[in-house]
């Protein structure tokens, strides 16, 4: 769950922002993802710390130490947790306690939850975000965000019994389950499996360079160059995984399905869609 909100601590009143990108956002040209986020989190005021513990590449985070810092950050702190001994460090907790933006790097989102998972580094963020400090996460760290966290599963349109894996993840949102490079690894049928398991959630399927802005209102904003899938499983009337063997077909009757582009709006506590021209 999702750390309170306690208006004694949190001055600004509201919860900071989480935004799960699809993946290979533009680091290059227009960098409108990245731009966005620098905005939110304070623009030539913002603090920015890059989480690269998703990477084994050894670059990652002086990647976008690089990036942030051509946005005009101008403070970027790099917390380089490779072990959970590492997470418990007071000078890491320090910096994250500077920021006024936290963000997860891709990579592979077990090595988020094992590394991260219980420790004083993870409640520390979700602590954070609950005062106002805004969490990204690109790719494995899209996913990462939420309650339940697809770890693995196997690619294909349709669902089936035994194709996903789920985990516990950093739990900034329950309303939803992230997945992520939805279109071009044709991921639809394993966040179907996922919502079959958990149909309180929406599940949220994140094309690359797009992301989805989710505010303290559970209002979702798409940006990007791509489209967010959101499979709304609210009026589910029948799902088949308590009854389906492994590798069956999982039935699913009653799922509404949205495709949303730059602009678009959704709310995850009233489950509308409010496509880019309607608004």
């Amino acid at each position: 769950m999702p750390s309170p909100v306690d208006p004694t601590e949190n001055k600004r009143k509201n919860r900071g922002v989480v935004m799960p990108i699809g993946g290979a956002e533009d680091k290059v040209s227009d960098r409108a993802i990245l731009s966005r986020f620098v905005g939110i989190c304070g623009g030539d005021y913002a603090v920015i710390s890059v989480i690269p513990t998703a990477s084994e590449l050894p670059d990652t985070g002086d990647r976008y130490l690089k990036v942030f810092t051509e946005l005009g950050v101008k403070r970027v702190h790099i917390i380089g947790v490779t072990t959970r001994t590492d997470a418990e460090r007071e000078d890491y907790l320090a910096a994250l306690d500077d920021s006024t933006g936290i963000f997860f790097t891709g990579g592979n989102q077990l090595r988020l939850s094992t590394i991260l998972g219980g420790t004083e580094m993870a409640t520390r963020v979700r602590r954070l975000n609950a005062r106002g400090v805004h969490v990204a996460g690109t790719s494995a760290g899209a996913a990462f965000v939420s309650e339940h966290m697809i770890a693995f599963g196997r690619e294909g349109a349709t669902p089936h019994a035994g194709q996903v894996t789920l985990s516990p993840g950093l739990g900034l949102s329950n309303r939803v389950i992230v997945d992520q490079h939805f279109r071009e690894r044709d991921r639809l049928g394993r966040l179907l499996t996922a919502l079959a398991y958990s149909p309180f959630a929406a599940g949220v399927g994140l094309d690359e360079d797009t992301a989805a802005i989710i505010d303290n209102n559970n209002m979702l904003e798409v940006v990007g160059n791509g489209g967010i899938t959101v499979v709304d499983v609210s009026d589910l009337e029948y799902s088949g995984m308590a009854n389906a063997a492994e590798g069956e077909v999982v039935e699913l009757v009653g799922v509404r399905l949205h495709v949303l582009a730059h602009g678009a709006r959704y709310d995850l506590n009233g489950r509308r869609a409010i496509a880019s021209a309607m608004k």
